[in-house]
């Protein structure tokens, strides 16, 4: 495998706002993850953060540029055909899980379209139930134990951190992380992303993470990205970013962008 797990070249993507009128959404992205990079991305709303990551998840078609993931072009891939190389959460704990269904059969699902070991919830097993209860018992939230319960009745914490085991139960080469902490009480959002940042690191999944929390940002991963009117206009890492504090960085974001009014809570 190579150590460039994604790479993105010029992304550019235009959306019709009427007959005469368009709105550029993404502005020529450049960007180059190593395999195993947990990367945060923080902008102000209209930066193209949510789009960029629609894009590279196939729900979108860029106008221009390419996606290499692995050393594969999967820039004109279908969606469904980039879902078994990407996993992806969202904001909302609902997104990603079927409610009526029951925990195990939720992962049975997963683990048979991605894993292709048995075709439908029905044929699950005791090698099967024995594997899920392990990897639920790393949560450390009990559901390992409520495995024929309806996914419907969690809460939102518990819902997420199943979407989030989901998503990495089969480990993707790409994990997208659309502010999936950000509808959380501040105890449960810190749960998640602690498990987060363990099962990346376990699995040495290269994970992009959008983020409203300035400080969690520069906190999480290795390395902050920066996106300003659909492009990347700050990248940060190593020492730069271990000594940078919030402050330093909403002024440095006020220099680039030549707005005196930016604060935290207009940066997000």
């Amino acid at each position: 495998m190579s150590s460039e797990a994604l790479l993105l070249r010029n992304i550019h993507k235009t959306f019709e706002v009427g007959k005469s009128e368009t709105n550029p959404i993404l502005n020529g992205v450049d960007l180059s993850l190593s395999t195993g990079e947990l990367v945060t991305v923080i902008g102000s709303n209209g930066a193209g953060k949510s789009t960029l990551f629609n894009v590279i998840a196939g729900t979108t078609l860029p106008d221009k540029g390419q996606i290499i993931l692995d050393g594969e072009d999967i820039t004109w891939q279908q969606e469904r055909r980039r879902a078994r190389n990407i996993g992806r959460l969202f904001q909302d704990p609902t997104q990603g899980t079927a409610p009526d269904l029951t925990i195990e059969e939720n992962l049975a699902l997963v683990y048979s379209k991605v894993a292709r070991r048995f075709p439908l919830a029905l044929a699950i097993g005791h090698r099967e139930r024995s594997i899920f209860a392990e990897r639920l018992a790393k949560l450390d939230m009990g559901l390992e134990t409520r495995l024929r319960t309806p996914v419907g009745t969690l809460s939102g914490g518990q819902r997420q951190a199943l979407t989030l085991l989901l998503a990495t139960l089969v480990p993707p080469k790409l994990l997208l992380l659309d502010e999936h902490t950000a509808a959380l009480d501040p105890i449960a959002a810190k749960k998640i992303l602690a498990l987060t940042v363990e099962i990346a690191g376990v699995h040495n999944i290269t994970t992009l993470m959008v983020t409203h929390n300035i400080l969690s940002a520069l906190e999480t991963g290795t390395r902050t990205i920066m996106m300003h009117k659909g492009r990347v206009v700050m990248d940060l890492r190593g020492k730069e970013r271990e000594q940078m504090t919030v402050e330093e960085l909403l002024e440095r974001y006020r220099e680039q962008v030549q707005d005196n009014l930016v604060t935290d809570r207009l940066l997000f």
